[in-house]
């Protein structure tokens, strides 16, 4: 990596470097704008948020202490703790309050890099509040403070439980504003053309996680042979990347997968970037694979990373499967006159079976019959081929054929299949072991002829009520996002990823979108 001079220039010569103005007071930074209204990520919208965040994180945890102490105490502050030598507990909820914020930024839950997707902000925050737990815990054990459980008993589980809620809305807002193109990190991508135009795709098809891509840069002759790659300017070569990213005011460089800069020039690229405020990312070449099958171990200066092969059986699959038909027997008491009344419905407009009963793929490619409430007239198999010839079918959706307006549903079935409430019988299914309450979606046997090679190992997993696909667009998605994110889940879930994708399904189906 050849030096530039812009490599060691402090923040100061930076900003007139690139004519960098500052952001307007909201943080809200227009993708693709000119750059005098952009700033790097450390002194822009990302900065702006994480305060708002920490100012937003204190008011919560202490109006949750505040309560747990009038609820316990009433609003007399000098109670005593039992002990020797024992503050008051408003000297405690004061301590409680300072820590649990301080470790709130410490777990890097205000961190832009899992602001607005994924679930690991939330596991942060989680975590931030069980250190807090601990931390008392250890404190009363040394101390001999007998510290109230049922005020820490209140105080943690709501504390935790209103972070998540204030989490949950700050991210509506930021997704609601990536959506119409604001708080976007501006990056430059480096690496070969063919990597690099898969970069750009997949990053710019998920606009709410952030990342836009301002420019690209190529190795070797690349640079000459490109002045453009998927629409993003190609802006020079691999080896002035830190100079090209500081004119461009990118905030982040993005190194995707090129043998043509060695590890030597990977190190130099990083110490031009030092001082600029803009950011390293170094993609692997090893794709779909989450955080538990993931560890990093340092071998003389290598980062090196450790992927755990994807397991299929064990202690964590029996607990999982516990769960789910625990879970099913629970939901089919607590619905089961709701059911009668959807069941009764369906009769009175249509004749017919009031379940629809159908074949499916499940774990190993053992068959199954899957249940639902039927939402099609009863002769809406025979009808199939006539709207495939009437409708066509999509060149990458053939293999799952869905329609908006389906003549074939009843009116009834219209309000089942928008809340999803036609699926609630699959609920048999996972008590009798067939399906689980999170997985990929049950396959029919004349999909998995069309398959191709390794879109099988999605059944390595028991095929789920919900799941990635039904959280993340539904019928809108293609055949090939739907397998990725099938694939995905398969070889990387966790009872933690499951619980978050439950939670995601109540706004899905509230939402509706992709629900036809």
């Amino acid at each position: 990596m050849r030096e530039s001079a812009v490599g060691g220039a402090t923040v100061a010569e930076a900003k007139e470097a690139t004519g960098m103005q500052p952001a307007d007071v909201t943080g809200a930074v227009p993708l693709m704008q000119p750059s005098t209204q952009r700033m790097h990520g450390r002194r822009g919208w990302a900065k702006k948020y994480e305060r708002r965040l920490a100012w937003s994180d204190a008011f919560v945890v202490t109006l949750s202490m505040v309560l747990a102490h009038g609820v316990r105490f009433g609003w007399e502050p000098f109670i005593p703790v039992q002990g020797n030598n024992a503050p008051a507990y408003f000297l405690v909820t004061i301590a409680i309050v300072v820590v649990w914020v301080i470790l709130l930024g410490w777990t890097k839950s205000r961190d832009a890099a899992v602001l607005g997707h994924g679930p690991e902000e939330f596991q942060r925050v989680m975590h931030a509040s069980w250190l807090v737990f601990a931390g008392i815990a250890i404190v009363g054990f040394l101390t001999q403070w007998q510290i109230s459980r049922g005020y820490l008993l209140f105080a943690i589980p709501f504390g935790t439980l209103m972070l998540v809620i204030y989490r949950v809305a700050w991210r509506s807002l930021v997704k609601s504003q990536r959506d119409a193109g604001y708080l976007q990190a501006q990056c430059v991508v480096v690496g070969p053309p063919k990597t690099v135009r898969q970069m750009i795709r997949r990053l710019h098809s998920v606009p709410r996680a952030g990342y836009a891509i301002v420019g690209a840069c190529l190795p070797g002759e690349g640079a000459a042979k490109h002045t453009t790659i998927e629409g993003v300017p190609v802006l020079g070569g691999a080896d002035d990347a830190a100079e090209h990213a500081i004119h461009a005011n990118a905030e982040y460089v993005i190194l995707a997968g090129t043998d043509a800069i060695s590890l030597r020039e990977t190190k130099e690229l990083g110490w031009e970037l030092e001082g600029t405020g803009v950011g390293l990312i170094v993609v692997p070449t090893i794709v779909d694979v989450a955080g538990p099958r993931v560890s990093m171990s340092p071998v003389d200066g290598l980062p090196l990373m450790h992927v755990d092969a994807p397991r299929f059986e064990g202690g964590r699959y029996a607990l999982k499967n516990t769960i789910d038909r625990i879970s099913a027997f629970l939901g089919l008491v607590i619905l089961a006159i709701p059911m009668a009344i959807v069941a009764l419905a369906i009769r009175i407009e249509s004749p017919g079976p009031v379940l629809f009963k159908q074949i499916r793929v499940g774990v190993d490619h053992r068959l199954f019959t899957m249940y639902k409430f039927r939402s099609m007239y009863t002769d809406a198999e025979q009808r199939l081929a006539a709207l495939h010839a009437e409708q066509g079918v999509d060149a990458g959706n053939e293999v799952l054929f869905k329609m908006k307006d389906d003549p074939r549903v009843t009116r009834v079935g219209k309000i089942l299949r928008r809340f999803s409430i036609d699926e609630l019988p699959q609920l048999i299914n996972v008590l009798k072991g067939d399906m689980s309450l999170v997985g990929p979606r049950p396959p029919l046997p004349r999909e998995v002829e069309q398959w191709e090679e390794n879109v099988g190992r999605r059944q390595l997993v028991k095929p789920g009520l919900t799941g990635l696909w039904q959280v993340s667009g539904r019928s809108d998605l293609d055949w090939e996002q739907s397998v990725r994110l099938d694939l995905y889940y398969a070889e990387n879930w966790s009872i933690a990823g499951d619980l978050v994708i439950l939670a995601r399904t109540g706004w899905a189906i509230v939402a509706g979108r992709g629900a036809y």
